[in-house]
């Protein structure tokens, strides 16, 4: 299929330039970065910018920099790079685990972490890893720096918090304090490049603290307050986990469209809790 709309087309060599271009545009433009959903966008007409700002070249944004309490993900950074980081591997294991899951690997060695975020669709593999690490979003403007928690990062279906003058410079976050087991599981139809027809992450950390996660069950990804705070300070027994297993129908709100019904994806994601349950504390 080809693009059939107009546009300017602009790559920026520094983040400045790419500012400024967005200032003068703002909702008229549209970031590339992997442009793995971009190119499906501007084919099937779903959007129509007057400019595309490929930010590939810049070089800030295609790194990786690690202190000893955290990491920062430059926006330009691959899914590729993150799974090639021995150190995400070691200190991040759930967002390194995600990461191998997002479509093929030819998208994967394209597609962004911050623009996998930015399409804020409901079944992104990311979000329920960067929602149980706490992940922060960075992104700049003509004035300065604004810290979004990723937990406020979605707002509707297609729809973050980012404002029309503003680019994502990266994502951090913070490595945990306490010894932790987590995983991310996803439901799809056939191995290799699938959206998620349902996805959990869980993190199970030493203090008897627990976070849990939900992508492609909802509007939007999410976590479940309600089950963290059955789980959390108990030791996990069979009978707990049961209870918090009948509690997930009433944290989610799955729909029935093309690629399954909101029973199987409801039915689902309660056996995919409960044995993730068990491979976190085992």
């Amino acid at each position: 299929m080809a693009i059939t709309c107009d546009f300017e087309y602009i790559k920026p060599q520094n983040l400045d330039e790419a500012i400024k271009l967005l200032l003068k545009h703002k909702e008229k433009a549209k970031i590339l970065a992997g442009g793995t959903d971009i190119i499906v966008y501007l084919k099937e007409d779903l959007i129509n910018p007057d400019l595309v700002i490929d930010v590939k070249d810049i070089a800030d944004l295609n790194v990786i920099t690690f202190s000893e309490e955290k990491v920062f993900i430059g926006a330009g950074v691959t899914f590729s790079e993150i799974i090639d980081s021995d150190l995400i591997k070691e200190k991040l294991p759930v967002l390194w685990q995600a990461s191998g899951k997002v479509a093929s690997i030819g998208i994967r060695n394209r597609a962004t972490l911050a623009g996998n975020i930015c399409s804020a669709i409901p079944s992104l593999d990311s979000a329920p890893a960067l929602l149980i690490y706490e992940a922060k979003v960075i992104v700049r403007n003509s004035i300065g720096e604004r810290i979004i928690p990723i937990s406020e990062w979605f707002k509707t279906p297609r729809k973050t918090a980012l404002k029309d003058d503003e680019i994502v410079i990266g994502i951090s976050i913070e490595f945990p304090k306490l010894k932790h087991a987590g995983t991310y599981r996803k439901l799809s139809r056939y191995e290799g490049e699938d959206l998620a027809q349902a996805g959990i992450g869980i993190l199970a950390l030493e203090n008897q603290q627990y976070r849990i996660a939900f992508c492609a069950v909802g509007p939007i990804p999410q976590r479940s307050a309600k089950i963290e705070n059955l789980l959390n300070g108990n030791k996990i027994t069979d009978e707990l986990v049961q209870k918090a297993k009948k509690m997930i129908p009433n944290e989610i709100s799955p729909i029935t469209d093309i690629r399954s019904s909101k029973e199987y994806r409801t039915h689902m994601i309660q056996v995919m809790f409960e044995r993730g349950m068990k491979e976190v504390i085992g």
